[in-house]
């Protein structure tokens, strides 16, 4: 059986994009053509699939890095250069995908066959025909294409299901879901047993729905003790949590003492209080005094939980609680989905920069530096002089003048090295 993996970080970055083209149309009898460079075709997109066949994050534990494919550089003729193929990265549903450098949700994969653009391709650089104005009609310089960033994502699996089978381990949870459903858990007499969440679809009068069995819960289960957040995440798109207790004590536990137990530790981990949950009362047949049962009930009752005695080895009292569930899913909204921040095209890599002196030299850095001194021809005078405007447009000029540098000054551009000239 296939390891159950459901958080995962992963690299991906987008295509760059194509450079434009330097080119003057030449042929016989036109020695001096006007331009006719290309432009750099777009990087490809990362997109992301929602597999309704894929049931783990197994697959990125083997493969962490995904690079789409760049765009063409621009040639002569006024060609432009292709496209960059997109990447698709397909994921099981329910999968949340976090950016790493400030944790904000960029994609909630929560619908089979749904697709998402996770990251956009570079714009390509457009060619020097671009350039040409009636008093430049002979560009000597082209753009880049955007070069696109190396950038980290967690993936995290979180199950999509109607209703949620909660509860210590060993109470049953995984028999009652084997008695309600096709499902085959692997079942047996000791603790955690159930290592991965099981799902398994309960068909009732015509309706369907989808019910976990959520392992893992337990005192301490919020800070990560037990299973703890390996499978507390499983709980949260559920819409209806059936808490299943060991009514019988059979390990000796108080089925009062566990609930309040694993409500606090929902709480602590998040979970909204206001969510539907009816308690089952499991393991009755071990009970020989109905006065038991029944006290036990009313306690529940009285808390403001619905309360249902079964027995799952037996596959007895089901029927009201499925009926219960049904009714409560018909009036519930749909499963939670996870708010996403937008994920914007970069057109232009951002134009922030910083200036620092390291002993006589000041270094100008930020991302638009590199792509900034790549858009030059330093061998054409027009690429020198919009260079220079720029300079001063930007505010570059003054700021190193507030660092201190003077005329002659060493300047550091992206690995270029100018003197500085008032």
């Amino acid at each position: 059986m296939a390891s159950f993996v459901d958080r995962v970080t992963i690299t991906v970055q987008a295509g760059n994009g194509g450079n434009g083209c330097v080119s003057f149309h030449r042929e016989k009898y036109v020695p001096n053509g006007g331009p006719d460079g290309g432009d750099g075709g777009n990087g490809g997109n990362i997109v992301l699939y929602a597999d309704p066949n894929m049931h783990t994050l197994l697959d990125f534990r083997f493969h962490t890095k995904y690079l789409a494919e760049g765009g063409v550089g621009g040639s002569k003729g006024r060609c432009n250069g292709k496209r960059g193929q997109d990447l698709t990265i397909k994921v099981p549903v329910g999968t949340v995908f976090f950016r790493e450098s400030d944790d904000a949700v960029v994609a909630d994969m929560s619908m089979a066959g749904e697709s998402k653009i996770l990251l956009h391709g570079g714009r390509g650089g457009h060619g020097n025909a671009r350039f040409a104005t009636p008093t430049r009609q002979a560009p000597n310089f082209a753009k880049p294409g955007i070069k696109t960033d190396l950038m980290q994502f967690r993936l995290e699996l979180k199950t999509i299901a109607d209703v949620g089978l909660v509860g210590f381990p060993n109470v049953g949870k995984s028999t009652i879901l084997a008695a309600v459903t096709a499902a085959k858990p692997k079942i047996a007499n000791y603790h955690f047993t159930t290592l991965t969440p099981n799902l398994g679809i309960v068909k009732r009068y015509g309706y369907d729905f989808a019910l976990a069995d959520i392992p893992g819960l337990i005192e301490g289960a919020s800070e990560g003790i037990g299973l703890g957040h390996d499978f507390l995440r499983h709980v949260e798109r559920t819409r209806v949590l059936l808490h299943v207790l060991d009514a019988a004590g059979s390990e000796g536990r108080d089925p009062m003492e566990d609930f309040q137990i694993i409500n606090e530790e929902l709480t602590k981990y998040g979970e909204p209080d206001d969510r539907p949950q009816l308690v089952v009362l499991n393991k009755c047949d071990l009970i020989t005094d109905q006065d038991e049962i029944d006290e036990l009930k009313k306690r529940f009752e009285e808390l403001g939980y619905d309360a249902f005695v079964v027995s799952a080895a037996a596959k007895q009292g089901f029927d009201d609680i499925l009926d219960r569930v049904v009714q409560l899913l018909k009036e519930l909204p749909p499963p939670r989905t996870f708010a996403e921040v937008e994920v914007k095209e970069m057109i232009a890599p951002d134009d922030k920069f910083t200036v620092r002196r390291e002993n006589d030299t000041f270094y100008v850095e930020g991302p638009m530096m590199e792509h900034f001194i790549n858009s030059v021809n330093f061998d054409d005078e027009p690429s020198i002089n919009w260079f220079h405007r720029t300079l001063r447009e930007r505010g570059i000029i003054d700021a190193l003048r507030e660092r201190g540098a003077e005329e002659g000054s060493t300047i550091n551009i992206a690995d270029m090295e100018f003197d500085f000239i008032e």
